[in-house]
């Protein structure tokens, strides 16, 4: 680990009570879709449990170049605007009202015993 410390984003987005529900189902929709991108370590959409409305979508990469080299992928570009395509009908609307990316690196931690 110590050879190795990843980058960590972390999409904060708000959403209002009634559409967390929605959110969950656009991203399991897209689940796996950045799974074989280099450099990506892996992923977690985050649920609020404590009255918030903010939900975390956290990815770990192996640097920023790598999450840099996503954000301009085709995956990338093709999964939102999917989610914006997703019916013959009128495109549907955002679910976030308002989103933050964080960004970390991993300055220390453990693996637990499992």
């Amino acid at each position: 680990m110590m050879g190795h410390m990843s980058v960590v984003k972390i999409n904060a987005i708000t959403v209002p009570a009634e559409s967390g529900d929605e959110l969950a189902r656009r991203f399991a929709a897209r689940a796996g879709a950045v799974d074989n991108q280099d450099g990506f370590e892996g992923f977690e959409l985050l649920k609020p449990t404590d009255g918030r409305t903010t939900w975390l979508v956290m990815t770990r990469w192996r640097d920023d170049a790598s999450f840099q080299a996503w954000l301009q992928s085709p995956a990338f570009m093709h999964g939102h605007r999917s989610v914006a395509e997703g019916s013959d009908s009128e495109a549907p609307r955002p679910v976030g009202v308002h989103s933050e990316l964080w960004s970390y690196e991993v300055a220390g931690g453990s693996a637990g015993s499992g």
